[in-house]
């Protein structure tokens, strides 16, 4: 191997790394424009973000309130008046106790090169809240929608058994109003079904809340859970069949957090195939230095032109799998692109160099190089080390194999062509 033909190995190899290069950014931004388009569709298809929050109520006093108003007299000179009217003011009230049942079904969708963590919900709550005061006052209740983009199978909102009147717009939720005794209690019951999209939250209310008596029941039929960033962690866990009963009990809480669910999420095709496709110099890299080195050390070292063709074998694996995971599972496309890539290096090497280091020593390389170091990318948080293990050992291969090679002779002599002795 002279400087010369190592300098044109060089060449291709950057030719081909910039190849990937635009292989993967052209993957990234169909992915990226795609996601923006069907996550909206989704939504309208089967059901936005949900973020649930608690009732929120208020008691209506009556109060009389004085004000100066400019008026004129009958002569027409400008005079003041005290006027003295009843206006109605509305004071929040707490909830006494909260009892609420979550049940989450994970029922994911795939859309393009995207799986979206889609879901069913089962909610029930039951509230308490009272009359602060010792007269009747009137008391209205609000439930917000935890998403306008939603059905909402079996509602029912009652306070008292009375129910909510007939909503017409999910966006400004479910209002009642009701008149409670003196320091009379009043029980508020909800229940629904419904799908949601990504992660599903409750909310204590806007900002800062207190909470009184408050438990959630929650239970999945997943085993994979997460919590979002920013919710509070179970008070307790159990696993459940499948899934999880989790629960959150509080006696009394100030936060301005939340309570929440993140789904687990789904291996995506179109940002699988991205990551693999911005690695793949590195698996060129370590597969060209074991067949340079084979070639330095029994002196018959392959023709840039080779390498051409092997390196274009390489991103063959890359371009039909980056196409492929349109259409079909990406574990066959995986195989179909790896069979595909392997078959066209063994079957070229074959007529190049002969059967053993087509098989043998190629085929083996980039199934370790190309076909493993890529399948690693299908474990999260594996790819780095299985890249590292493979490094480090391929580095002791190639110190172990070439330590009584006498580099200035190596690149001083011209070589055998394989072609010519095989």
């Amino acid at each position: 191997m002279t400087a010369a033909r190592l300098l044109a190995v060089g060449f291709i190899f950057c030719c081909t790394a910039i190849a990937w290069s635009v292989l993967g950014t052209s993957i990234v931004q169909r992915t990226g424009e795609a996601d923006e388009r069907l996550a909206q569709e989704v939504a309208r298809l089967w059901g936005g973000r949900h973020d649930q929050q608690s009732p929120r109520a208020w008691v209506q006093r009556p109060q009389k309130i004085t004000e100066n108003v400019a008026d004129k007299d009958a002569a027409g000179k400008a005079i003041v008046r005290t006027v003295t009217k009843t206006v109605t003011e509305q004071t929040a009230i707490p909830l006494d106790s909260s009892r609420i049942t979550v049940g989450l079904h994970l029922d994911q969708r795939r859309k393009g090169l995207l799986w979206y963590d889609t879901y069913a919900v089962a909610f029930g709550g039951r509230y308490r809240l009272h009359n602060p005061d010792d007269v009747p006052r009137p008391v209205v209740v609000e439930l917000p929608f935890p998403s306008a983009q939603a059905i909402y199978d079996g509602f029912s909102f009652t306070v008292n058994g009375q129910e909510a009147p007939p909503i017409s717009d999910l966006g400004h939720g479910a209002s009642l109003r009701t008149t409670l005794p003196p320091r009379g209690d009043a029980a508020v019951l909800v229940t629904y079904r419904s799908r949601g999209l990504g992660e599903w939250t409750y909310s204590f209310g806007p900002g800062v809340a207190q909470v009184r008596d408050f438990q959630l029941d929650m239970t999945t039929d997943f085993a994979a859970i997460d919590f979002p960033a920013g919710t509070l962690s179970p008070s307790g866990r159990a696993a459940q069949g499948g899934g999880w009963r989790l629960t959150w009990r509080f006696d009394s809480l100030v936060t301005g957090q939340k309570i929440g669910m993140d789904p687990p999420d789904r291996l995506n095709p179109g940002p699988l195939a991205s990551r693999i496709t911005f690695f793949a110099p590195v698996s060129l890299l370590f597969f060209m230095a074991v067949m340079v080195m084979l070639g330095v050390v029994r002196r018959r070292s392959l023709h840039p032109m080779n390498y051409f063709f092997l390196a274009a074998a390489f991103f063959s694996f890359h371009l039909l799998l980056a196409y492929l995971v349109d259409h079909i599972d990406v574990h066959a496309a995986f195989l179909v692109a790896a069979l595909t890539s392997i078959l066209l290096v063994v079957s070229y090497l074959r007529l190049v160099a002969g059967m053993r280091l087509a098989l043998l020593e190629a085929g083996v390389a980039q199934l370790v190089f190309l076909v493993l170091f890529s399948y690693a990318f299908f474990f999260e948080g594996y790819a780095g080390l299985t890249v590292t293990v493979g490094a480090v050992a391929t580095l002791f291969v190639l110190m172990q194999m070439t330590g009584g090679v006498d580099w200035e002779e190596a690149f001083a002599r011209k070589d055998v062509s394989p072609t010519a002795t095989r």
